[in-house]
């Protein structure tokens, strides 16, 4: 699921509160509704994310919700893994608008192998465990 923020726009719990329950019918629409392993979300400490609008979408939603230690910006598999990629391909291009942008990010998306997101949460997990460690 890929979502784009309004230009201008900030993200609110109420807003994020709408994007847990798009993921939610995402993924039972993906899994013809099996789905039996229940998911795991991650996401920062950000207040739009631990605010009580979203924990409340969070729990309808069945997710169970990973803790995220503080001062770890470096677990956030889009920082690390997506955003990095994403950026080194559209390093060097210029974009006539916003639309323009949103276009080469999804065919960018597109392109990329399933095994690539996955390789993404499994470097995650080595790294969160690594942080929980400590």
């Amino acid at each position: 699921m890929v979502d784009y923020l309004e230009q201008g726009k900030t993200v609110t719990g109420v807003y994020y509160t709408g994007l847990v329950h798009k993921l939610c019918e995402a993924i039972k629409s993906k899994c013809g509704g099996k789905l039996t392993e229940g998911v795991l979300l991650h996401h920062d400490i950000a207040p739009a994310h631990t605010s009580h609008v979203a924990m409340t979408a969070i729990h309808e939603c069945g997710f169970e919700l990973l803790s995220h230690p503080p001062y770890s910006p470096d677990l956030a598999p889009s920082d690390f893994h997506l955003f990095r990629h994403l950026k080194d391909s559209l390093n060097g291009q210029a974009f006539e608008d916003d639309n323009a942008v949103i276009m080469a990010i999804n065919e960018w998306i597109e392109e990329q192998e399933q095994n690539f997101f996955l390789e993404g949460v499994k470097t995650l997990v080595q790294r969160w465990g690594k942080c929980v460690a400590h």
